[in-house]
């Protein structure tokens, strides 16, 4: 099993190309190459594969923050899990399972919601889009400073809010109110519970 993430950009044509393409690069490279792993086409939409299907909703999270972290700049993400057919050289000329899951989530449920999952499994479709439709209700009104707070807690689990205050030169209690104010907690228990479902199922 293999889960692929089909997006695009919210706000492109509002914003400058350079900027957020740059950033949505970074954190593309940091799934893998390209080619292979991530393409971006028509400018403003990207596909790319995560193997490991039990981290997809981790990297549908740090593309959100990510790209929220650069100014009036949001993402929608459909999330495919199944079995890949066949290796190829470039993401965009692949099939198989995952590939049609991830652009029947993108194209059926985005409409209502920003992130969105289709997996061999109805009940865990059921769950998780439901649970994500209701984290989205505070992801999708990330601020600036909320997004970056975010990012910075999911890049590196280990940093402590000291930290993260050093980094941005704000203080330690700026960083609380931020966490709450970005459901960091909350949405992190969504994360592991994903992660802990989906490789139940894998492993069956």
């Amino acid at each position: 099993m293999t889960s692929i993430l089909t997006g695009d950009i919210i706000n492109s044509r509002k914003n400058d190309d350079n900027f957020w393409l740059k950033t949505l690069k970074e954190i593309l490279n940091t799934f893998g190459e390209s080619p292979k792993y991530w393409q971006i086409y028509r400018s403003d939409s990207f596909q790319v594969e995560i193997e490991n299907c039990e981290n997809a909703f981790y990297a549908a999270l740090k593309l959100k923050s990510f790209l929220k972290s650069t100014e009036n700049i949001d993402v929608r993400i459909g999330i495919g899990i199944g079995k890949k057919e066949f290796n190829v050289d470039k993401i965009t000329e692949s099939n198989g399972e995952a590939f049609i899951n991830s652009g029947l989530a993108f194209d059926n449920y985005l409409k209502k919601q920003t992130i969105a999952i289709k997996t061999p499994w109805q009940e865990l479709d059921d769950e998780f889009n439901i649970a994500f439709d209701l984290a989205l209700l505070t992801m999708d009104s990330w601020t600036k400073n909320s997004a970056e707070v975010f990012k910075l807690s999911l890049d590196s689990g280990n940093r402590t809010q000291k930290e993260i205050a050093a980094i941005l030169g704000i203080t330690q209690g700026s960083v609380s109110e931020r966490y709450k104010r970005a459901g960091f907690e909350s949405i992190i228990k969504l994360e592991k519970r994903f992660r802990k479902l989906i490789l139940q199922k894998n492993n069956n």
